[in-house]
């Protein structure tokens, strides 16, 4: 006559989708939403919609350092 309950302890990540275990994760460093541990690992901080709010960094330096060798 017991139930057999079962309970769950998986969040779904913000930032990839994959469900992980509650304990294995990171808070979004901006909202506070679930960023699961494998994404962590890749350098991965933000879920999706506060990655979607934050401009794209430019691929190329803005100010270039210039470099004076020695001429021969």
């Amino acid at each position: 006559m017991a139930k057999n309950l079962r309970e769950k302890d998986v969040m779904m990540c913000r930032s990839c989708g994959n469900e992980e275990r509650a304990s294995e994760g990171y808070p979004c460093s901006d909202c506070g939403t679930f960023v699961c541990i494998i994404c962590n690992f890749r350098g991965v901080t933000l879920c999706k919609s506060c990655r979607a709010k934050r401009p794209e960094p430019p691929l190329t330096p803005i100010n270039s350092t210039k470099i004076d060798w020695p001429e021969h």
